[in-house]
This record gives C-alpha cells, structure tokens and sequence, in this order.
C-alpha cells in the first residue's frame, strides 16, 4: 500500500508535466506527432487526476506511519508544487494574455512609427490594423471589422498572421491559447474543446477535427502603407496594461530577435529564413524574401493562375494578385504595378475603375510553411 501511495505521487506529477509537455516549445517536444497523447492527457486529466489521488489517498496511511514521516511530506509537497506550477504558471492562455481594451486611432493621432508592421483587414468601408509588435504577444485579437466579427491571430514563434471568423460549423465560438503542435500557435473553442491551429485555421484534435475556420482576407504592410492605402483607417494602440510585455523596439518584425524559437536567420532556406507563401486551391509556393527584395516583382504561374507578387518601396509591404493572362506583365513604380493599358495602386485599384484580384500571400519562417504545406513548391527565378 505505500508502494501505492508513491507510485499515484509520480504517475500524477508525469500527468501534469506531460500534458503541458507536448504543447509548449520544451526541448524535443515539437517535433514529433504527438498531438493525439497531448490531447488525450489534456481531455482525460480530471479522470486520471481522479484515479491518481484514490491511489495516494489508499497508500497515505501506510506511507506515513513511518519513523521519517518527513519523507512522504517533502515528496507530497514536490509534488503540489508541480500540479501548481504546471497549471498555473505554464499555461499558454496564462502566460500571454489578451488585450483587455481596444483602442483604435486614425493617421492623424497614431503614435506608431511610419515602419510599424501590421496586419490589416478591410471590410464594408472599414479599414484596421493590428501591429505584430503586440499581436505577437496576445496571439489573438478579437474585434469587428465592418459588420464581421474577426480573429486576427499571429504566431511568432513561426511568424504567420491570419485573420479567421471565429465561427465554427456555423455557430460563433470562443477560443483561448492552449499551446503549441510543430512550434505553431493552437486555440482550443469552448464549446466542444477541439483544437485549432493557428496557421491554417485547421481543427486537429477533438470532436470538431478537421473542421476549418473561415478565413478572412488580409494583408502585412507597414503603418504607412496602410494609411497610403485606406486614408480613412484606423490602427490598434497599445493596451497599457501590456506595455512592458510589447515589442516597443520592433526587433522582431525588423529580424533582429536573438531567441533561438523566434530569431531570423538571413540567409536563403533555412528553418529561420523568411518566405512568402502563396496558395491557390490546392496549389502552394513559397518565394524567398531575399529573392524578392532583389528582384522586387515576379511574375510566376501557380497552378493554372499567372500571378505577380510584388514588394513595396519600404522592402516590408507586400501583395500577390492574380494576372488577367500570362502576357499579362506589369512593371513596379512608385509602389504601382504598370500595365500595358492599366495602372494599379498597391491594393490592386487601378486608375480606369477595375481591380486585380488580391491573393492570400504571408510572410513566414520557411519551416512553417513546408510543414503546414507539405506539398508546396519553391520559386527559383533563373538568372540566365
């Protein structure tokens, strides 16, 4: 019976690291599929919990009529500690917290610098933006854009920012932070506790699996491109409450971070090096940042869509629109994309009233996307 006393004190404290184990960047913990025992543990915890403390509570008298009662006492408190620490101290939703006011500003009273990056949403005559200096640390936003309730979410850990409907099979839902699968932001919703992952919206665990969110369109640009763009917009301040935990400096959106999970690596695909994803359908590519800073615009072909993706005078603005035609070639301006007939702003509006489609198109760390991408190709541009 003491045997049992200190075996339900181990099997409980390996429950509470594990489960928080698998979703957190501890070392070796991200890069293995394990997100089906991560869940497991998270949704069966009060039951084992239960079973765990019948077993201590069934050895305890034995366990502590001993001459050294101080021994079970100090392995009991080690443990408490750890039940405390686990579930207290290194949950995701406890750590980065969300935003507890929204406060929005127009050009003329933004305190931001002209560089700030953002991720901006337009919708219905209403134009936002949200700076990744803070969305980095929320991970999540919730706000309304329009009449369009929005999730603008924002991993930096594999440096994506997607904007989602939080409504899932048709209902609106909740969501907070639970942790991470393959270093990627992952929400869990209130109602059926599945969990979703932040880089495609996708449901990978729970009753709700593979389910997605419905995605909004977005675009990154920086704080002066945004207002160049929508004049009549309005971006997010800081919640004071947050300040000390913001980016005030901007070294992560600028690549100058040195953490080992969230830094840059400047050259060309690696894990850390920047790309740009572009998905259509079923097809995905990735364009290297440094490629496009060289060249500055590229016409590609994905799929059967001509594309152009082009980068902005700042070298941090950037968009992809899908072409009329593979003849179809612009050159870029003064942050325009000149056609043979048409001139387009950075947005896609051109002079003559007609538009170019806008694509999904995200900067992010290479191993993000060739792993949520799987099957995605590489843009080489041939220099002969």
């Amino acid at each position: 019976m003491k045997a049992l006393f200190y075996i339900g004190l181990v099997l409980l404290a390996l429950l509470e690291i594990l489960k928080v184990y698998f979703i957190m960047p501890f070392p070796g913990s991200q890069e293995s599929d394990t997100i089906d025992i991560a869940y497991f543990l998270h949704s069966n915890r009060w039951y084992l919990r239960i079973l765990f403390g019948l077993m201590i509570i069934g050895g305890a008298s034995k366990a502590f009529r001993i001459r050294g009662k101080w021994v079970p006492a100090v392995v009991s408190l080690l443990v408490i500690v750890i039940v405390y620490y686990f579930n207290f101290e290194m949950m995701a939703d406890r750590i980065f917290l969300e935003p507890e006011t929204l406060t929005f500003k127009g050009k003329s009273e933004n305190v931001l610098g002209d560089s700030t990056l953002v991720i901006a949403v337009e919708h219905e005559g209403e134009a936002k933006a949200y700076p990744v200096r803070f969305i980095l640390y929320h991970h999540q936003v919730r706000d309304t854009v329009g009449s369009k309730p929005v999730m603008v979410t924002y991993c930096n850990v594999c440096r994506t920012g997607r904007v989602f409907e939080p409504i899932a099979e048709g209902q609106p839902e909740v969501f907070r932070l639970v942790g991470m699968d393959h270093f990627n932001a992952m929400f869990e919703d209130a109602t059926t506790k599945s969990w979703w992952r932040q880089a495609n919206g996708a449901a990978v665990a729970g009753p709700r699996a593979g389910a997605r969110l419905p995605e909004v369109e977005c675009i990154q640009v920086t704080a002066s491109k945004f207002f160049n763009m929508y004049p009549f917009g309005e971006i997010m301040q800081a919640d004071e409450v947050f300040t000390e935990y913001y980016d005030s400096l901007g070294k992560f959106e600028k690549g100058k971070g040195r953490s080992k999970l969230t830094g840059t690596d400047s050259l060309s695909w690696k894990d850390k090096s920047w790309v740009v994803g572009v998905e259509i359908g079923n097809d995905a590519r990735a364009y290297d940042w440094n490629e496009l800073k060289t060249l500055r615009i590229i016409h590609d072909k994905l799929g059967s869509t001509p594309i152009v993706l082009a980068l902005s005078e700042d070298s941090q603005s950037f968009a992809a629109f899908r072409r009329n035609s593979e003849r179809e070639l612009f050159v870029l301006r003064n942050d325009s994309l000149i056609g043979q007939i048409t001139r387009y702003d950075f947005s896609g509006r051109g002079g003559d009233g007609t538009k170019l489609d806008r694509l999904a198109a995200y900067q992010e760390f290479w191993h993000s996307w060739k792993t949520f991408r799987p099957r995605t190709s590489t843009y080489r541009f041939d220099r002969e």
